[in-house]
């Protein structure tokens, strides 16, 4: 049986998701796909939903079931190979939740990302003051100090997504919230925080949208969430709704198209990225 992995790379979930059509334009049920690999037919779907790693020598038996040309065939397990390395964040098994992995490699693949945060800045716009502030207080339970600096450090290395050449775009809307509720000791924890994301306001890359409270209620009024968009169009939009103990992961088109209209609601409804720029420069003033 194929071995369980605890979080999928985005490249096994498109891999899976391939799988899948290939067989289905083959005209196989898993059923018969199982049969072919002499395995049970809850593997060729872990395999197709990327609950389980994708193995060389089961993919190239299902290619040529599915009649994919040799050389088409060489270049799908290829892209297996590729999707199976460990992704840089595994480096932080000890502390990053399974149902994380998977947002942070969406994030590393994404060309856009759009998300909705009512509580406190995003996590790739944090200063490491802030995160830290932040991580101490959401501790429940027993966490010790070096399990907190862990997180913070994945934190900033997750930052330096926003550095590279190929960067995604990021297009944030925070309520007005975030900035009224001071997060740290010390005043100058929001003060960096919003020089921080004065700088971030910007960049071609970033757009910052807040929420105002003055502007009355809005339809997105609930829990943090992100909507991803990827270049490969074997992946589509994906949404990622956050609660207490872990997220949900949406990809079906009504989920993704309900979310997405939200978002599209509240960037008319939130303050422009100019205005925002003003508020941001306001709130600094205060702190």
């Amino acid at each position: 049986m194929s071995e369980r992995r605890p979080a999928p790379t985005v490249g096994q979930v498109v891999l899976g998701r391939r799988l899948q059509e290939l067989r289905e334009a083959a005209g196989l049920k898993r059923e018969e796909a199982a049969r072919v690999l002499r395995v049970a037919p809850a593997t060729v779907r872990r395999m197709e939903t990327a609950e389980v790693a994708l193995k060389v020598p089961y993919v190239q038996v299902l290619l040529e079931a599915y009649g994919v040309a040799e050389h088409e065939a060489a270049v799908f397990v290829g892209l297996v190979e590729e999707a199976n390395r460990p992704g840089w964040w595994q480096r932080y098994h000890d502390v990053l939740p399974d149902w994380f992995s998977l947002f942070v490699s969406l994030e590393g693949a994404a060309k856009m990302m759009r998300s909705y945060e009512p509580h406190f800045v995003p996590g790739l716009l944090q200063t490491e003051e802030y995160a830290r502030a932040v991580l101490e207080a959401g501790t429940i339970g027993l966490r010790s100090p070096a399990e907190v600096e862990r997180h913070v450090a994945l934190r900033l290395e997750r930052q330096r997504l926003l550095e590279r050449p190929d960067a995604p775009h990021l297009w944030v809307i925070m309520d007005e919230t975030v900035l009224t509720r001071p997060v740290g000791p010390r005043a100058q924890v929001m003060r960096d925080q919003l020089d921080k994301l004065l700088e971030y306001a910007e960049r071609d890359g970033v757009t910052l949208q807040i929420a105002e409270c003055a502007a009355g209620p809005h339809p997105a009024t609930c829990a943090p969430f992100s909507l991803f968009r990827f270049a490969e169009p074997e992946l589509p939009d994906m949404v990622v709704s956050e609660y207490l103990t872990g997220a949900l992961y949406l990809d079906s088109r009504q989920e993704v198209a309900t979310h997405l209209e939200v978002l599209d609601h509240l960037t008319t409804h939130a303050a422009s990225a100019q205005r925002t720029k003003k508020i941001l420069a306001e709130y600094r003033e205060r702190f």
